[in-house]
């Protein structure tokens, strides 16, 4: 089993992403990237912290590879805005890989020179060495599965299903 860090904006609106892909064995949301020491969510969400909303994803490398996993991300998110994602704005929803190995930061670099290349825009998304994660609360886990209707208006109202659209 392998782990791998992205901070994608809400966690509650990309954490469904990754636990329907087959290898995902568990996606947590959680904070990572900051330096203070068991950040709460109103925090976090408030931007008193230096941590972004990130998801935490166990999976198996010999059904998915890390590859998949950032090509995933890359298309559930807006790697073109440098303020935040979609309606969620601040420095806690700005995007984020944390990788773990030179291997990983290499896949990582490689797909956003490739995406920059492709679309003659500059791509925001941080690349960081993974020092830490703190999972989020227990009514954050799974939000999507808990609160349908509420997560369904998350959704709408923040523009991911737009995305998932294109």
């Amino acid at each position: 089993m392998k782990t791998a860090y992205f901070a994608g904006g809400c966690f509650w609106c990309i954490n469904m992403t990754f636990a329907s892909l087959s290898g995902v064995l568990k996606v947590t949301a959680g904070y990572s990237g900051g330096d203070e020491i068991n950040p709460t969510y109103e925090d976090v969400k408030a931007q008193k912290t230096s941590h972004r909303e990130t998801i935490k994803i166990e999976y198996d490398e010999t059904k998915i590879s890390y590859s998949t996993l950032l090509d995933v991300f890359i298309l559930n998110t807006d790697p073109f805005d440098s303020e935040g994602q979609f309606i969620d704005k601040g420095r806690s929803y700005t995007l984020a890989v944390y990788y773990n190995s030179i291997d990983e930061l290499e896949t990582a670099k490689s797909k956003i020179d490739e995406l920059e290349k492709e679309s003659n825009k500059k791509v925001f998304i941080s690349l960081e060495r993974f020092k830490s994660f703190f999972e989020a609360e227990e009514y954050h886990q799974d939000f999507y599965l808990k609160h349908k209707e509420e997560f369904k208006k998350e959704m709408e109202e923040s523009g991911r299903n737009n995305k998932k659209k294109e």
